[in-house]
């Protein structure tokens, strides 16, 4: 039992390595300026690995990519390093926490949807409380941005991140299954429809499409003036 139990934990380990150093090749892949901000992919790559190998890995990968993200291409220190794990973490947790419940459809697309809600409220509150400090401004001129770049901004990039989830994960997670990398009886009980591709898997495709539409509506309309597609 105790030699099951520390292969288990050796694959989650090991599958956890390999989303976070996915997930900072994906800051690399996709890196759009959006003035001080960067919009990237890395959370959906790292959601990804919290819902296979459980909430902890959503507190764990994210210290990881925001750590080696400090010591290579960061150029706004800790400050880069206190927002980008907040980011990460507030979009990961609640997601990863929902779906270890029950690993079904509905707890997938609750978990998805409290997590756009969770890391837009928290990167507000997270601007309003660590922006003043390290980017020597006032609270004041911090709210002031919410309305025309804060807000708009977290919405659409977790909006963004949450469409690719919706997408990727039940391809990823099949294709994991069937390379016996993870077992369904290790890592929680199967999906409800695990074995066909039924109308929940072509409706978490429309609701990726969707979310995906909604966050380059978002982008185009609200964010269109302030962002840099070339930005690195």
């Amino acid at each position: 039992m105790n030699t099951t139990a520390n292969i288990l934990k050796i694959k989650k380990l090991a599958i956890a390595a390999v989303f976070s150093a996915l997930a900072y090749a994906m800051t690399f892949v996709v890196h759009i300026g959006v003035q001080f901000l960067t919009l990237d992919f890395k959370d959906a790559v790292l959601l990804i690995g919290a819902m296979i190998c459980g909430p902890v890995y959503a507190i764990v990968m994210p210290m990881i990519v925001a750590v080696i993200e400090l010591a290579t291409i960061s150029d706004t220190g800790v400050y880069g390093l206190i927002m980008n794990f907040i980011s990460s973490v507030a979009f990961c947790l609640p997601a990863a926490l929902i779906y270890s419940r029950r690993r079904n459809f509905v707890f997938a697309i609750v978990g998805i949807c409290t997590s756009v809600v969770s890391m837009t409220v928290c990167m507000m509150a997270a601007n309003l409380i660590v922006t003043p400090y390290f980017m020597h401004t006032t609270v004041d001129a911090v709210i002031g941005l919410i309305p025309t770049l804060l807000l708009p901004f977290n919405l659409a990039k977790s909006i963004l991140n949450a469409g690719l989830v919706a997408a990727l994960y039940k391809p990823v997670s099949t294709a994991l299954k069937r390379a016996k990398v993870i077992g369904l009886e290790s890592f929680g009980k199967a999906d409800e429809g695990q074995k066909a591709f039924s109308s929940k898997s072509v409706l978490m495709l429309v609701l990726s499409v969707l979310f995906i539409a909604i966050g380059f509506v978002i982008c185009l309309v609200f964010l269109k003036g302030n962002i840099d597609f070339w930005s690195k």
